[in-house]
């Protein structure tokens, strides 16, 4: 628990101004998705419970997608902000401090390219989604509307990006003058 927090410490202490202001939202962001599985876990909580007494929820196999796709995608902006992506160490364990610096600038300039045509290739599909109005099956819940707490979540990792990459960059500079 220690270890985490003093992650948390260091990347939210070394932002300031504007990268700062940003770096708290993601973290809400994240927090609120948090929220969110919490959320599900007790609709499915009750769904059993209701099952096993009287009758279950109705749709709420319908609604653990839903929520559970979209917490995934509010915690991808504090993943790449705080580093806590999956890394392949095997190929950088006996790499030298520039060489690691370089590769975490490369993998900031995908992310923000991925990021980018997520957040363009999802907005074309929430506009499809809303166009010929699909729904859940049992709820009849519009599945576009899923799509706005997406977006705002690959937005973010965009910005989470370019921070990343600035920050990154910043690194591999300094570990050239060394």
């Amino acid at each position: 628990m220690a270890a985490r927090a003093d992650v948390t410490d260091s990347f939210e202490t070394s932002r300031s101004g504007i990268s700062g202001a940003a770096a708290s939202l993601i973290t809400l962001w994240a927090v609120l998705g948090g929220a969110l599985l919490l959320v599900v876990v007790i609709m499915n909580v009750l769904s059993v419970i209701g099952a096993a007494v009287w009758v279950p929820l109705p749709g709420d196999f319908e609604m653990t997608e839903i929520g559970v796709a979209v917490a995934v995608f509010m915690f991808l902006p504090y993943c790449e902000l705080t580093g806590s992506n999956v890394t392949a160490d095997i190929f950088t364990a006996r790499a030298g401090p520039r060489t690691i610096a370089f590769f975490k600038l490369l993998g900031s300039i995908v992310a923000v390219i991925f990021s980018l045509l997520l957040l363009w290739r999802n907005y074309a599909n929430m506009q499809s989604q809303k166009e010929y109005e699909y729904t859940t099956a049992i709820l009849q819940f519009p599945t576009w509307v899923a799509f706005i707490p997406i977006l705002v979540s690959l937005a973010l990792l965009a910005v989470a990006a370019c921070l990343t990459l600035l920050e990154n960059g910043g690194t591999v500079l300094d570990a050239d003058r060394q």
